[in-house]
């Protein structure tokens, strides 16, 4: 049972987490301010191409995490470990996709501002710009768990495991040359 726990349960549990996290996190935001980003990102084609390459990066990680997480006998499915570094350093570019969708928008709405337009037409027309910057931060911040949660899920299976995840020996108690 131990060993069923080690290897399917923990690695299937860790790799929710990301998800549930994603899902309190967007839970977390005020229903308004949810309902207006919705309508914005209905017809913001910067959103939908970062929501998109956000979400294959975060499931591929995901995938991979799995993988890295599942305890071989002795030591962790270490393939996936170059992979997963890559894909986590791809999420960093979603704050600056954000950021040249919010200066674009910025640009547009200062280019239709004609004489006569009052504060809260151009404040109504700013709305969209910041779509793009949380579209961005969203995407960085989910994409950054998988590979979190791979080396906080190592060091509990390989505790569990009966070994120092300090170290990653067998801890002292075990008498030297013996297999325990």
């Amino acid at each position: 049972m131990r060993t069923f726990v080690i290897r399917f349960v923990l690695p299937s549990i860790f790799c929710l987490m990301p998800i549930a996290v994603a899902l309190l996190v967007a839970a977390a935001i005020p229903e308004a301010a949810q309902k207006d980003y919705l309508e914005r990102v209905a017809v913001s084609r910067l959103d939908w191409l970062i929501l998109g390459m956000g979400s294959i990066l975060f499931v591929s990680q995901m995938l991979l995490a799995w993988r890295a997480l599942r305890w071989q006998g002795y030591s962790f499915d270490e393939r996936a470990d170059t992979w997963l570094n890559h894909l986590a350093q791809a999420a960093e570019w979603f704050p600056l996709l954000g950021l040249i969708g919010t200066v674009a928008a910025i640009l547009q709405t200062f280019g239709s501002v004609a004489p006569g337009v009052t504060p809260q037409q151009i404040i109504s027309k700013y709305g969209p710009a910041i779509t793009a910057t949380g579209s961005g931060l969203f995407m960085a911040f989910i994409n950054i768990l998988p590979t979190w949660m791979v080396a906080f899920g190592r060091d509990l299976i390989r505790s569990l495991a009966g070994y120092d995840p300090a170290t990653g020996n067998r801890p002292a108690t075990s008498k030297p040359g013996s297999q325990g």
